[in-house]
């Protein structure tokens, strides 16, 4: 979708599963942004340190400095109001805060692009995506390829760890897959699968 440049301000979400690109979206949407001589501020969860502090980092190794924020309402307090467009990654990391956030910031005619998870790992809708979707003028669905069976992955499989809604990782923890192969919550690996794994392994 293309947009009229000016003072009118919108909002654009970037949504998927993990391995999908959105991060590599966001990112290249900031680039033109800032080859069209627009002032970019960029944030990112302070949770999210998985690859650097203080970039955003896609997992393909593209990288673009950020601000680093506790909580979507943080970001008021540190936008520069000069500032035409706004990049936020990692959004299911922000809260409820950021919609309203968003809002503001469009409202007062800023371009706010916001790149993140729409499903957490139970298959759920993760908050505060759904409220976004409803509220943006674009919107794009990412997908990536299911590791089980290579058909478009929708969902973002946790392997291991905690049952918390918020763990941070990456394919340590996490892989794609497709609605049919996704196991909400953490597979039961049985004794039997890791032995037949195993010895796959060894041939």
């Amino acid at each position: 979708m293309e947009f009229v440049s000016g003072n009118i301000g919108w909002i654009e979400v970037i949504c998927g599963p993990m391995f999908s690109g959105k991060s590599e979206e966001l990112i290249r949407r900031l680039r033109r942004a800032m080859i069209a001589r627009k002032r970019v501020q960029v944030f990112k969860p302070v949770i999210d340190t998985r690859y650097a502090v203080d970039e955003i980092v896609s997992h393909g190794d593209l990288r673009m400095k950020s601000e680093i924020v506790n909580s979507g309402s943080e970001i008021l307090d540190r936008v520069d109001w000069r500032s035409e467009v706004i990049g936020v990654d990692e959004a299911n990391f922000m809260g409820e805060s950021l919609v309203d956030v968003a809002q503001r910031l469009a409202d007062s005619g800023k371009q706010v692009i916001i790149a993140g998870l729409d499903t957490d790992y139970l298959g759920r809708p993760f908050v505060p995506i759904p409220d976004l979707l409803a509220l943006a003028e674009s919107i794009t669905k990412t997908l990536a390829i299911c590791v089980r069976c290579g058909n478009p992955g929708k969902h973002t499989q946790r392997l291991r760890g905690a049952e918390d809604l918020i763990v941070v990782g990456a394919a340590d923890i996490y892989e794609a897959r497709c609605r049919r192969c996704f196991e909400p919550g953490i597979p039961k690996q049985t004794e039997l699968d890791f032995l037949k794994g195993r010895k796959a392994g060894a041939q």
